[in-house]
Parts: C-alpha cells; structure tokens; sequence
C-alpha cells in the first residue's frame, strides 16, 4: 500500500470514528430528562381583541391567561365577572390585561360619560371647517377657546377665554385612533372637556359673539394670558374727525392743519487762531 493509500485511509478511520462519537454523545444528551422549573401563577383578566373608548364590555371580550405571581397586575382582576358589564374608558390593545384605571365603575354605562373626570363637564361647540382649525381637531387635541365680541364697550374685542382644554370628540368619534393617524376629520361639533365655570363662560360666548378654536402644541401646558385685542389697536389710531366751517350759511369741512416740523437747530461755527495754527469749532 502506498502513501497516499494510507493517508485515505486513515481519514476515513478517523471521520467514522468522530461520527460514532458524535452518535454517542447525542444519545447520551437525548436521555437526560427535562427539568421543569414551576413558577408561580394566577389568572388575570385581558382584552381578548381591540377595543376603543367606550366599550361596554362582553363576555366575548375578555378571557383569562396565566400571569407571574412574582410580578402581579395593579389593579387588576382574575375574574372575567368583575369586568363584564362595564364600560372602558381608555384603548386597550389585545392581551393587555384590564384594570381599575381604565374600567368605568359598575352602572356608570358605556360611551362618553364614564370618561368623563369627576369635577369636570363635557361641552359641545357648534364648529366648521375653519373654526375646526382644517379638520385637525380630533379626539385628544388640546385647543384654546378665542371669542370675538361685535360691540365691547362701543368696540369690537377679541380675546382668549379658555386655554388648554382637551377634546372628548370631534363629530361623533372620541377615539383618536379614529382620526385616521392624525389626518383631517371633518367635523361640525367638538365636544370639550372643561370645568363648570369655563363651561359658563364658553355658553355666554357662543350666544354673545363667535368662537374659533386655537390648537396648541401638546406638550405647551402654560395657561395662555392675554389682554385682548381691539379693533382700535388693530387698525390704528383713527384720524382726527374734519373741522366744519359755516360760510354763508354752507358748512364746509376744513382739512386738519398738517403739523409744521420744528426748525432746525442753529449752528454756530467759531475760527480760533493761535500763533500760526488756525482751528475751527462747531457751536450749536
């Protein structure tokens, strides 16, 4: 046999021998058996699907799942009958697990009202597409409330009579995932989110003058404070009404004098001459 004879040959040894081995060891790890490590559960109650705002939830829209005990729900429930019948008053997303925070409590009802803050009233304004900033006033914006007044002390006025108040609905959608991704929503009534004196002072504007909605930046929570504009400062300060003149029993109007600009402050010039140097200066 020559060398490259035994050479061959001893790759194969050696490629049968590491096959077998490999073989072994992969049997010997099969039969190890598994240990199952048991951790401690209980059940929770979650969302079996999306749902919006407003909700009333059914039996067909929740179902319990296993959850750590180690790191337990807030507020949470584990049992699907403390949560049917009640109304949701925020957007949950399938399996996310259903709490106090976002259930109304039991009778209060589904749809706007359990969204509603205690302390707080829901107002609707009569708007269009402008006053409705361009259909970009939807659920969850935050806008200010700009009243124009036609006659304010014999003057018009405009000003800033409620700021940074959230948007419950635009039209009869108060989901913002509704809005479509935050694209124009036509809409001919906001209903807004006030206390009971902004609510007072937005029903005496709407019936008194006319109201544009301002939207804000929703991370701008500085209460806006202005002092109003008048038509007066918006136009500028009037001209001086005309002189009228009797003569020959026909009154005439006479233009108003055009002021004369005061003369021009003499200036004086001085020659000074000292030795042969000869400099001069300006008096005024």
């Amino acid at each position: 046999m020559n060398r490259r004879n035994r050479t061959l040959v001893v790759l194969l040894v050696a490629v049968a021998v590491a096959s077998g081995a490999s073989y072994f060891v992969y049997r010997a790890v099969s039969n190890i058996p598994v240990r199952e490590i048991e951790v401690k559960s209980y059940y929770v109650a979650v969302a079996a699907k999306p749902l919006p705002v407003g909700t009333m939830i059914g039996q067909s829209d929740v179902k319990l799942v296993a959850w750590p005990a180690a790191s337990p729900v807030a507020g949470g429930y584990s049992k699907v009958e403390e949560v049917v019948n009640r109304g949701l008053v925020a957007s949950v997303v399938e399996n996310e697990p259903l709490t106090s925070t976002k259930l109304a409590v039991l009778e209060a009802g589904a749809g706007l009202p359990p969204t509603i803050a205690t302390g707080m009233r829901a107002i609707s304004v009569k708007v269009n597409e402008v006053i409705g900033v361009a259909g970009f006033v939807v659920p969850g914006t935050r806008v200010d409330l700009v009243v124009t007044l036609g006659k304010h002390d014999t003057e018009s006025v405009s000003r800033v009579i409620v700021s940074n108040v959230q948007v419950l609905t635009a039209g009869t959608k108060y989901d913002q995932d509704q809005a479509k991704d935050g694209k124009p929503m036509p809409a001919t009534v906001v209903t807004l989110l006030v206390t009971p004196t902004d609510a007072e002072r937005i029903a005496l504007a709407s019936t008194e003058g006319s109201i544009m909605l301002a939207l804000r930046n929703p991370l701008d929570s500085t209460t806006t404070e202005t002092n109003g504009t008048r038509l007066a400062s918006l136009l500028g300060k009037p001209e001086p009404p005309p002189i009228i003149k009797v003569s020959k029993g026909v009154p005439r109007a006479v233009p108003q004098p055009v002021p004369t600009p005061p003369p021009a402050p003499t200036i004086y010039q001085v020659e000074t001459i000292r030795a042969a140097k000869r400099t001069s200066e300006v008096v005024k």
